[in-house]
C-alpha cells in the first residue's frame, strides 16, 4: 500500500513534497537501517515448504490424540464409512445431525488410497490421513508466510515462519482430524489473501478470501466465520490501497459493498454440495452448520455445550502459554506496541503522512492484528472451553507476536541512535539481531521441550495399541497354531508379514473402563476385535456402535450412499448427556482390558477397582509409563528436560493392557488349529 504512494510521489517532484528516503521493502512496515544494502535472508516458498513439511509430517506420525471428540466424532465415522463399523455419538444421529458427513467424506480418499497402495492395513490408512492433513497445513502456512513477507515486512515474515515451525500448538493442531483444524487451514489461506491491501482493482483478493472464510465456516466450523469480521470491515469501510477523494466516496462505497455482496453470494454455493451430502447421509434435510449454531447458542437451559464442562476465564491464556510460551505475551502486546510505535517511531509505518484521500498504514496494520484479539475475546466469554477451539487463531497468534518482536526491535534502534547519535553505528550493531534471535530461539527450545514432554508423558495409549497389534495378537495366533512354523535360521526381517485375519475366529473383546476417553479409535485396532465399554464412575453418555448391515426405514430414494445405516435414528442416544446403561457390557465378557493405575496414589471404587491387583483374573500383557500430573511438579510436568534431577520431580502410573486369564485360556484351548508349539508363547 505504502509503496504505491511513494511511486506516485516520485513521479510528481513538482508537488513540492520531499522525496522519501530509499526503502528496500514495499510492505506496511519499513526498515530504517541498511535500507540500501542487501536484503535480509528469508526462506523462499519452496525451501520454507520443505522445512515445515518435515516438521508437520513428524507431528502427524508422533503427536498424540489429545481430544476424544476427534476420535468418536470423526475418526470413528470415517472408519464406519471405510470398514462398515465403529462407534456412533449422538452428534452423528440423524435426529441431531451436528457433525458433517461431507467433512468426514473428504478424508476417505487418502485412507482408501493408502489401502490400495500399501495393502489393507488400517494403521497405514490412519497415518495416511494424518499426513495428508499435515501437507495441507504446511501449504497454507507457507502461503501466509510469503504474503506477510511481501505485504507486511520481510523480517516479520521470517520471524513468523520460525515461530510457526517449532510451535507446540501447531504440532498438535496441524494433523488433527477436527473441523477446527480444517477451519485453521481455510482461515490461514484466507488471510494469505486478506493481508494484501484491499483495492477495487483487485477483485481476486475479495472473492478468494470470502470463499475461504465461507469454506472454513460451512465445511469446518461455523463459528470460524467470526474471525473474518476485520476483513469485512476493511472491505466495506477502509480505503486501504484505494485513493478516493471525499466527493467520490459514495460511488466508492457502493462499488465496495456490491463487490463483497457478490463474493458472498458466490461463496454461498459451498452450501450446496455440503447440504446435499449431509442430507443424503442422514436421510433427511440436514443443514449441519445451522444445527451446530442452534444447539450451542439456542439450545436453552437444559441443552448446550455447558453440559460437557465449563472453565474459568483464564483457561485459554494458560493453554496458549503452554503451546506458545513466551510468544503469547508478545502476541497480546501487538496493538499496544503498534500504538507506541505510532507515537515514537512513526517512520516505521511509512515515510509519508497520509492525506485525506488514503488510509493510514497504522489503520491497515491494526486491522491485520485485530482477528487474534477478536477470536480470543469471543472464546473467553464462552463458559465451555476446549483447546481445539483456539486452533483457527494459532497462525494469527504467531503473526501478532512476530509484529511485536519487530516493533520492539525498532524501539531499540531508535534508542540506540538517540544515545549514540550515529545511524551508521546502529546499522553495524548486533544488539537488535541478538534480541530477535534470543526470542525466537528460546521460544523454539521451550516448544520442543513441550513437544517431547507430551510424547514421553502421554503417548502410552498409542504405544499400547501398537503392542496389542504387533505382539499380543501374533502371540495368540502362534500358540493356537494359526501361524506357520518358520525355519529356525530365518531372520525376523525375512519372515512374511503376519496375517491377523484369523483372529476373528476367537471373537475377542477389548474393553475400556475409565480410560474410554483415551481410546485412539478402531483404525488402530485390527479387524476382528470387538471394542466395548465397561461401567466406570463416569455417568455421562458414551457412544454406541453404528448399526451394521441394516436397512433403515427412513432411507431416501437415493441408495448409492456408501453406508445407508447412517440414516437410522438410534433410540439410545440423547443430547442431554444422560447415561445409557445399554452401552456397557459385563466385565466378565472382556478378553482384554485397558486400565490406568497409579500405584503411589491409588484410588478405587466399586466401578473402578484396581484391576492390576486382581492377579487371579487379569494378567499384564503390556504396561507403559503415564504421567501422574496431579502429583508432579508444575514445571517438570509441562516441559521435558534431560537428567534424573528433573525427571525425579514427576510421578508416573502404569497404562496397561490386561489379559483375562480365564476367557483367553478357554478360547485358546478350544482353537481347532491349536499346535503343540505352546512353548513359543
Amino acid at each position: 500500500m505504502s509503496s504505491g504512494v511513494q511511486h506516485v510521489r516520485l513521479r510528481r517532484p513538482d508537488s513540492g513534497e520531499q522525496k522519501p528516503p530509499p526503502t528496500r521493502h514495499t510492505g506496511i512496515l519499513q526498515d530504517k537501517l541498511r535500507r540500501t544494502q542487501r536484503r535480509p535472508w528469508s526462506p523462499s516458498f519452496s525451501f520454507a515448504l520443505r522445512v515445515i513439511l518435515l516438521m508437520r509430517v513428524a507431528g502427524a506420525m508422533y503427536s498424540n490424540i489429545d481430544d476424544c471428540d476427534e476420535v468418536y466424532n470423526f475418526w470413528e465415522p470415517l472408519h464406519f464409512l471405510d470398514k462398515g463399523y465403529g462407534f456412533q455419538t449422538w452428534e452423528v444421529s440423524p435426529q441431531y445431525a451436528i457433525r458433517s458427513w461431507a467433512y468426514v467424506l473428504l478424508h476417505l480418499l487418502p485412507a482408501r488410497l493408502a489401502a490400495f497402495l500399501f495393502g489393507d492395513d488400517k494403521r497405514v490408512a490412519f497415518f495416511a490421513v494424518r499426513i495428508s492433513l499435515a501437507v495441507i497445513s504446511s501449504i497454507t502456512e507457507v502461503t501466509l508466510y510469503r504474503t506477510i513477507h511481501e505485504k507486511i515486512n520481510e523480517r516479520v515474515g521470517r520471524y513468523f515462519f520460525f515461530m510457526l515451525l517449532f510451535s507446540a500448538g501447531m504440532w498438535n493442531a496441524s494433523a488433527a482430524f477436527l473441523p477446527s483444524s480444517f477451519a485453521m487451514y481455510a482461515v490461514t489461506l484466507a488471510f494469505a489473501y486478506a493481508f494484501s491491501p484491499s483495492s477495487l482493482a483487485d477483485n481476486r483478493r475479495t472473492l478468494a478470501a470470502t470463499a475461504l472464510f465461507a469454506t472454513a465456516g460451512v465445511v469446518g466450523w461455523p463459528f470460524a466465520v467470526a474471525i473474518a469480521s476485520p476483513f469485512v470491515f476493511e472491505e466495506l469501510f477502509v480505503l486501504s490501497a484505494d485513493r478516493v477523494l471525499p466527493d467520490q466516496r459514495i460511488a466508492w462505497f457502493v462499488s465496495r459493498w456490491k463487490r463483497l455482496l457478490i463474493a458472498c453470494l458466490v461463496s454461498a454455493l459451498i452450501f450446496v454440495p455440503v447440504i446435499a451430502v449431509d442430507s443424503i447421509a442422514y436421510g433427511r434435510l440436514s443443514i449441519v452448520p445451522w444445527n451446530i449454531v442452534r444447539y450451542n447458542i439456542f439450545g436453552g437451559t437444559e441443552r448446550g455445550p455447558d453440559l460437557y464442562g465449563t472453565s474459568p476465564w483464564h483457561f485459554y491464556v494458560a493453554n496458549l502459554f503452554l503451546n506458545f510460551n513466551i510468544l503469547l505475551p508478545f502476541a497480546l502486546l501487538a496493538l499496544p506496541a503498534l500504538a507506541i510505535t505510532y507515537r515514537f517511531d512513526r517512520q516505521r509505518l511509512g515515510f509519508y503522512t497520509p492525506s485525506i484521500d488514503q488510509s493510514s498504514p497504522y489503520t491497515v496494520l491494526t486491522i491485520r492484528l485485530a482477528p487474534f484479539y477478536l477470536w480470543l475475546g469471543i472464546l473467553t466469554l464462552q463458559p465451555h472451553k476446549e483447546e481445539r477451539f483456539m486452533f483457527p487463531a494459532y497462525p494469527l497468534l504467531c503473526f501478532n507476536a512476530a509484529v511485536t518482536v519487530y516493533l520492539v526491535r525498532g524501539w531499540q534502534e531508535v534508542i540506540f541512535i538517540k544515545l549514540t547519535n550515529s545511524p551508521y553505528r546502529a546499522s553495524r550493531s548486533s544488539i537488535f539481531r541478538n534480541f530477535t534471535s534470543a526470542v525466537i530461539i528460546n521460544a523454539s527450545i521451550i516448544s520442543i521441550c513441550r513437544i517431547i514432554a507430551m510424547r514421553k508423558y502421554y503417548n502410552a495409549p498409542l504405544v499400547l495399541v501398537y503392542d496389542f497389534q504387533y505382539e499380543e495378537l501374533p502371540r495368540v495366533l502362534n500358540v493356537t497354531g494359526y501361524l506357520p512354523e518358520y525355519p529356525p535360521n530365518l531372520s525376523e526381517e525375512d519372515r512374511p508379514r503376519i496375517d491377523l485375519s484369523p483372529i476373528k475366529n476367537f471373537n475377542l473383546t477389548l474393553c475400556l473402563g475409565k480410560e474410554w476417553y483415551r481410546f485412539p479409535g478402531h483404525y488402530l485396532i485390527p479387524d476382528g476385535i470387538r471394542v466395548e465399554f465397561v461401567k466406570s464412575d463416569f455417568s455421562g453418555l458414551l457412544p454406541r456402535h453404528f448399526e451394521e448391515d441394516s436397512k433403515p426405514e427412513n432411507a431416501m430414494a437415493l441408495t448409492w450412499w456408501i453406508r445407508p445405516e447412517s440414516r437410522i435414528i438410534p433410540t439410545d442416544l440423547n443430547d442431554l448427556n444422560r447415561e445409557e446403561l445399554t452401552h456397557y457390557v459385563p466385565i466378565q465378557n472382556c478378553d482384554y482390558l485397558v486400565d490406568l493405575d497409579f500405584p503411589k496414589h491409588s484410588s478405587s471404587s466399586p466401578y473402578e477397582p484396581r484391576y492390576l491387583l486382581d492377579e487371579s483374573t487379569w494378567q499384564r500383557v503390556f504396561c507403559s509409563p503415564f504421567l501422574d500430573a496431579s502429583h508432579s511438579r508444575l514445571l517438570t510436568r509441562i516441559l521435558w528436560m534431560p537428567g534424573s534431577a528433573w525427571q525425579d520431580q514427576n510421578e508416573f502410573g502404569e497404562y496397561c493392557l490386561l489379559r483375562n486369564k480365564k476367557t483367553m485360556a478357554r478360547k485358546e484351548a478350544l482353537s481347532p488349529h491349536r499346535s503343540t508349539r505352546q512353548g513359543l508363547s
